[in-house]
């Protein structure tokens, strides 16, 4: 029998959920990936499609992941199975799962690989710290000797120790409190580091790249399609983590409002990510990059030649790693969730078994280009087709109405008649054309 919605552990407040929400939004697409996409892609005319993305996601995508988790209240497996069985459809059980085991493998393939960039991070944190990071030589070659295979097992044990280790504690004494400390710690650190660039000589013509807007990007099609990338992924819709942590949430908590809170503070982390690493970079002469070379080349020479710059790596790094951690705990609580309601399992036990799963595959996939390659693959598959799945399941397959019933629990204020055709209609086709256009570019987010 499987364990019941009233004994399973739950955020026990509204702003706990939104926080944890906002921590598992938070993570290396809106550090790595946006600064670079607005820097490159008309800058201040990047963030009107940008923009418009995020809003129309943020109030389809995320409310529906949040409501249909907590209707459900179980995880994807569970609640894909009982969306079925509304539907009257034979063999809802069995057929539930096997679709939701979909999106819930994809959070766990999108961990794996986001667990060895994490044990990255710890790295350079330490090397940081003890001051050893400010005088390497040649960083790119650094970085290459720890993102080469089995270059990183130590620090990718400690990653994995971390973030499981807050896991064994559950949802309000593990989760909950984690996001409480680290989210607040992220936004702190990355005001600090705002400021210091800002006074850094050169940095107002990083400013002026980041902010003139070059009206002609919007002519482009391609500024459009990642923009919708950045926004989409940015938002964590996978449905996975925002379903699972929605079944974990109160009757009484208005998840309208929440997503809002979720888009507004997932934006803001992203914009100053791109404040700080623009100008940063522009003020020492080095080009603007994506990814890995960006945080672990390009930026640690900014600190190297910064005036007491050790202190503000130490700053960064550590911000970063508080939004890859709560990212983290999140993307592995679909495959804990999962095994605790399917298999029955003993917390303890589901966390056992995939931090084994992760460490044993994510050990062969520690240099650059492995992980890489796993983790587009999951990212341009699994990710945006366990979204979709979840959105036909709640909108389309739950009975008439249902949905929006239930996203109208613990909320004064009626929702308006947008919502059905929005979510219906919009959403899974803006779901269905990321997948398409993920393939097409080869990853888009």
């Amino acid at each position: 029998m499987a364990t019941s919605t009233s004994s399973r552990d739950s955020f026990t407040s509204r702003t706990a959920f939104i926080i944890a929400c906002i921590g598992s939004a938070v993570g290396m697409s809106a550090i790595w990936l946006f600064p670079y996409r607005v820097a490159e892609m008309g800058g201040a005319a990047f963030l009107i499609p940008y923009l418009i993305f995020v809003v129309l996601l943020g109030l389809t995508g995320v409310i529906g992941e949040m409501a249909f988790g907590r209707a459900m209240g179980t995880g994807p497996m569970g609640a894909f199975s009982k969306a079925l069985e509304k539907r009257g459809v034979k063999h809802a059980g069995p057929l539930g799962k096997a679709i939701g085991a979909i999106p819930t493998l994809g959070s766990l393939g999108i961990a794996i690989g986001y667990s060895v960039v994490l044990g990255w991070f710890l790295k350079y944190l330490f090397a940081a710290g003890t001051g050893s990071l400010l005088q390497v030589p040649d960083m790119g070659a650094y970085f290459g000797v720890l993102a080469s295979d089995f270059g990183s097992v130590g620090y990718h044990v400690a990653a994995l120790v971390v973030t499981f280790a807050v896991m064994l504690l559950g949802v309000s004494r593990g989760i909950e409190r984690l996001n409480k400390i680290m989210m607040p710690l992220f936004f702190v650190l990355f005001v600090i580091m705002l400021v210091r660039v800002a006074m850094l000589p050169g940095a107002l013509e990083g400013y002026k790249y980041l902010f003139v807007p070059d009206w002609s990007a919007l002519a482009n099609p391609q500024t459009w399609v990642f923009a919708l990338g950045q926004a989409f992924f940015g938002l964590s819709l996978a449905g996975s983590g925002t379903l699972v942590y929605g079944s974990y949430l109160k009757k009484d908590v208005d998840v309208v409002s929440s997503a809002k809170n979720v888009v507004v503070f997932s934006t803001l982390a992203a914009v100053l990510s791109a404040m700080i690493v623009v100008p940063a970079v522009f003020a020492f002469g080095l080009d603007t990059q994506s990814g890995p070379p960006l945080m672990f080349i390009a930026l640690p020479q900014v600190f190297q030649e910064m005036p007491a710059g050790g202190i503000f790596c130490f700053v960064f790094f550590l911000a970063v790693a508080c939004a890859a951690i709560t990212s983290l705990v999140n993307l592995f609580e679909t495959p804990i969730e999962a095994l605790q309601e399917q298999l029955h399992l003993p917390r303890w036990g589901a966390v056992a078994i995939v931090a084994a799963v992760a460490f044993g595959v994510g050990v062969f996939i520690e240099s650059g280009d492995a992980v890489s390659a796993w983790m587009d693959a999951v990212s341009i598959y699994a990710i945006p087709l366990g979204a979709l799945l979840a959105a036909i399941m709640f909108f389309w397959v739950c009975p008439k109405h249902f949905a929006k019933e239930q996203a109208q629990l613990g909320r004064d204020k009626k929702i308006g008649a947008w919502f059905e055709p929005m979510t219906k209609y919009l959403f899974v086709g803006i779901t269905a054309v990321v997948i398409v256009l993920g393939i097409f570019y080869g990853g888009i987010g």
